[in-house]
């Protein structure tokens, strides 16, 4: 059997070639139980630097590591079996050169065995997307708003409300693709140019609060699931799994306490059975 007949994972250019057709499901994810449930539903798997947030109680994304990064990429990898597992390139890994984010890179896909990177920036980092994409590293791009950079945007607002602000960030897109990218995360975009982005670069765009005009959509696990304290106002709660984790830990309490625990008689016969 060749290797090629052997792998069953959506890679990169599957998904590259999803562009304009079916739209591409992405979630994040960043352990192996999880990533198991979401496997089974969606095409991307993001092991975000957003576990900085939701798993670290982290103000913002910055203080993430590759070494967090690898280690959560590990732990997805080994509970997903279909989906493509992308894992963020942490703020600081790759952004003093492009030598610098080539070996960041190879660190994440020799340790995770995943199947692409991201990373954030547009034309800026241009020549870092063709220097990995040249040297065998699949790269998934991200505009728009770019929470790493949040100390120089001061703030997690929207991009591209106004027409005559939209050059920049179509110019980030185009930069992108061109580069060689094989999709872009869009965030936090207003529609049209959300729109205008997707009908504008060849490859696909996956948007987080940029509409539905992208070719495929991202929400945080999370932040979906109703366990993050504050969640963007874009995001559609599926799930409230906060308040329901909160009333089983605290019947399990009343439980101890009240001396019910462990439980039914029979536990305790386990052994003769």
């Amino acid at each position: 059997m060749s290797v090629q007949s052997a792998i069953k994972r959506k890679t990169a250019p599957d998904i590259r070639a999803r562009k304009n057709g079916e739209p591409i499901v992405m979630l994040t994810s960043y352990h192996a139980h999880t990533a198991a449930l979401v496997d089974r539903h969606c095409d991307v798997i993001l092991v975000g630097d957003s576990l900085g947030n939701v798993m670290h109680g982290l103000e913002t994304t910055v203080p993430v590591t590759l070494d967090m990064m690898i280690l959560q990429g590990r732990a997805v990898m080994r509970g997903s079996k279909h989906a493509l597992v992308v894992v963020d390139m942490p703020f600081g890994s790759y952004e003093a050169s492009k030598e610098q984010a080539f070996h960041s890179a190879v660190r994440i896909l020799k340790e995770t065995h995943c199947g692409a990177v991201k990373l954030e920036g547009g034309v800026r980092m241009a020549e870092t997307v063709a220097f990995l994409s040249e040297r065998g590293v699949p790269v998934m791009g991200h505009i728009g708003l770019t929470p790493q950079s949040i100390n120089t945007l001061g703030s997690f607002r929207a991009q591209g409300r106004d027409a005559g602000s939209w050059d920049p960030i179509l110019n980030d897109a185009k930069a992108i693709s061109d580069a060689g990218a094989f999709s872009v995360v869009v965030e936090a975009v207003a529609e049209p140019l959300a729109r205008k982005i997707t009908e504008t670069i060849a490859i696909p765009t996956i948007g987080i609060g940029a509409s539905a005009a992208c070719d495929g959509q991202v929400l945080v696990l999370e932040d979906m699931l109703g366990l993050s304290p504050r969640t963007p106002k874009f995001v559609r709660r599926y799930g409230e799994l906060g308040p329901a984790i909160e009333a089983a830990v605290k019947g399990y309490a009343d439980d101890v306490r009240s001396r019910a625990f462990p439980g039914p008689e029979h536990v305790y016969d386990m052994k003769k059975s």
